[in-house]
């Protein structure tokens, strides 16, 4: 089970106003789970964000382990299942207790019942549009209680196997537990990719390749944070993720991927410094990397350390 510091790629779950009380929903639902910091607005960038300053921005938190974030960004983004998060359950009971409460004012998109790859599965979208899927299983089989999934479908379809070798030639370690294909006359062309795992800087990840219509792809709503430990952590990550991917996507450190999967570039200071008391400085430093596409770690300083250099 991952512990807090040794997480290095954090899900990010964009919410209009509701990420507190999807936070505190959450963290009812699953055990071993809890919150933590909160960075709030300030009046900068409100042309932007249209929220009032002193209201939450970010709110951290983890369930069974594994740490999200969840940001109140605004309407612009709807979740929906290209990004579900796999979680293994251990008991017939452990699994049936989730489902009721995930599918309690939710959608269900699989029932739960048995398939040929768990006695009990489910596939849902929760009562935030966040989607989860539910499974019967050992942890150890997987390494991870809840291990994010990827589904490429439409256009992105059959590239699930390139995005998995993408990622892990760009992050070490990394490793690929295994890849299940799809055989002659199954519901997806052969040698597409049934399910796969892999893993990116110690994380679990799965992708899989969607067959037939689907009426939704990756989007802001969900991305993941790598947290950089110096600016050559930032460059390296920033021009291998932006390759080929859409540049009008990026700001403040989000980048979209070929793929058109979202990621968040930070640098580990700029948590520091936004959580700092003086308010004059988180809002140097918020002004100073709304000006920024990849973040500049001496630029922010400079914004942060402003009053010192001209007392």
């Amino acid at each position: 089970m991952k512990t807090d510091n040794t997480q290095k790629i954090i899900p990010n779950l964009w919410f209009d106003t509701e990420a507190e009380e999807a936070a505190n929903y959450y963290t009812s639902v699953f055990k071993n789970s809890g919150t933590g910091k909160i960075t709030r607005y300030g009046k900068e960038g409100f042309e932007f964000h249209q929220k009032p300053a002193g209201t939450v921005m970010t709110l951290e938190f983890e369930i069974e382990g594994y740490k999200f974030t969840a940001l109140n960004g605004g309407p612009q983004f709807k979740f929906n299942p290209s990004v579900s998060f796999f979680v293994t359950c251990e008991t017939g009971t452990e699994t049936e207790t989730l489902w009721k409460n995930l599918t309690e004012g939710g959608m269900v998109l699989m029932p739960l019942d048995k398939y040929p790859w768990s006695e009990k599965y489910g596939f849902v979208q929760d009562r935030y549009g966040v989607s989860w899927q539910v499974s019967l299983g050992k942890i150890s089989d997987v390494g991870q209680k809840i291990t994010p999934c990827l589904l490429f479908v439409n256009e992105n379809m059959g590239q699930a196997e390139k995005a998995l070798k993408h990622y892990t030639g760009i992050f070490t370690p990394s490793a690929v537990d295994g890849i299940l294909k799809y055989g002659s006359g199954e519901e997806a062309p052969e040698g597409m990719v049934k399910h796969a795992q892999f893993s990116l800087l110690g994380e679990k990840f799965m992708v899989m390749d969607g067959a037939g219509e689907h009426h939704f792809s990756f989007n802001e709503a969900i991305s993941f944070i790598i947290d950089c430990k110096d600016q050559k952590t930032v460059n390296d990550y920033w021009d291998k993720l932006t390759e080929g991917g859409d540049k009008k996507a990026q700001a403040c450190g989000w980048l979209k991927d070929k793929f058109g999967l979202s990621w968040q570039v930070v640098p580990s200071v700029l948590a520091e410094m936004l959580e700092d008391e003086n308010t004059e400085r988180t809002s140097r430093v918020t002004q100073a990397l709304l000006q920024m596409k990849k973040p500049d770690i001496r630029k922010l300083k400079e914004a942060y350390h402003y009053d010192q250099s001209h007392a």
